[in-house]
């Protein structure tokens, strides 16, 4: 009995060393009005470029095939992993099938109609050895927004200053 709780016990201090690849310009341009976990259609050295944090989310978006109704992912840049054969690399930029339920993708299809409303991903990551996406329905951000954006961030910056110091 005691085994069992000392091997239980390692088994949930393994810490998850994966990198989470964030698009930090996403969360600045747009207002993200709903958010969702997909799995992502790579090759075998695309995942270690990615463990090895070699990816751009920031120029990428994602689209609905209505014909279909399969989700793509276009313009993300994986770099080619350094030890893989040049000549089994993929191209860089290549359209990715993203893995989702049917009525996952109609209701992105529906959320999409509106103008200005589109659908960008937001960090890359792995659960489980698998990698995942997650992407987020957004509609852009005007400049005062963006303006109202950094003085949030500025002032909460403050504030965490102001509770570390030490009153005398």
């Amino acid at each position: 009995m005691l085994v069992t709780a000392m091997a239980a016990k390692k088994k949930n201090q393994t810490a998850n060393t994966s990198p989470r690849i964030a698009n930090r310009k996403a969360r600045y341009d747009y207002h993200i009005l709903e958010k969702l976990e997909v799995g992502i259609m790579l090759v075998g050295c695309e995942v270690k470029s990615i463990r090895n944090s070699q990816v751009s989310l920031a120029e990428g978006f994602v689209r609905v095939e209505p014909a279909t109704m399969e989700l793509f992912l276009y313009n993300v840049d994986i770099a080619p992993y350094a030890h893989a054969a040049a000549t089994t690399a993929p191209d860089r930029q290549r359209p990715r099938k993203l893995l989702a339920h049917k009525r996952q993708v109609a209701n992105l299809l529906g959320m999409t109609t509106t103008k200005g409303t589109t659908i960008v991903p937001l960090a890359i990551y792995f659960v489980r050895g698998k990698a995942k996406l997650e992407i987020g329905v957004v509609q852009g951000k005007k400049t005062h927004d963006k303006r109202q954006t950094i003085k949030d961030r500025h002032a909460k910056r403050e504030i965490q200053r102001g509770m570390t110091r030490k009153v005398v």
